[in-house]
């Protein structure tokens, strides 16, 4: 057997093993109660006020700061580069990771919208933004098909810029963080 062909299996080998440990790991941990499920429930233990409003800030920086990286990587920036026209070299792949983008963009701020509920001053000052968002649902798509124009683009900078001064004034300052291609996809 030529030596190409055995180490082509190996690595479809490996992935056989390791699907099969896992399912093996995750139905033995499945398996492995008494039976008795009173007794072995486990209560969540409370989160005081201060520590809940702490959280929500935290996590409505994080999703909006992910959503401003992924706006301003892979829509703004190529936009004015010109990679969306039409005969521009990478266009396609560059209009379907503005899709992805602007897909990822809109769920992220949403996500920060129900965030910033957590906390009084975030949630008074994100309130007004929530029609801007979601003036944004269908633009990743009309970013994909290579139909978004201008208008669009200063759509998502402007609802992003929006609630960059939100949370700023709310004491939650958002700093752009761009997620990796794998946070786009998945």
């Amino acid at each position: 057997m030529p030596s190409s062909a055995a180490t082509g299996s190996v690595p479809l080998r490996r992935l056989l093993v390791s699907l099969l440990l896992s399912c093996a790991l995750v139905v033995g941990a499945t398996a492995c109660g008494d039976g008795d499920s009173a007794s072995s429930s486990v209560s969540p233990s409370g989160t005081s006020s201060a520590e809940a409003q702490k959280f929500a800030k935290t996590r409505f920086v994080a999703n909006a700061g992910l959503a401003a990286g992924a706006t301003y990587q892979w829509i703004v920036k190529p936009y004015r580069a010109g990679k969306f026209k039409k005969g521009a070299d990478g266009r396609t792949f560059a209009l379907v990771k503005a899709g992805l983008a602007g897909g990822f963009a809109y769920n992220r701020l949403k996500a920060a919208v129900v965030n910033a509920k957590g906390d009084p001053l975030l949630s008074k000052a994100v309130a007004p933004l929530t029609a801007g968002i979601e003036s944004l649902k269908g633009l990743g798509d009309k970013l994909r098909k290579g139909e978004a124009g201008a208008g669009d683009i200063g759509a998502f900078e402007s609802v992003i810029n929006n609630i960059k001064a939100a949370g700023s004034s709310a004491g939650a300052e958002v700093k752009d963080k761009v997620p990796s291609a794998s946070q786009l996809g998945g």
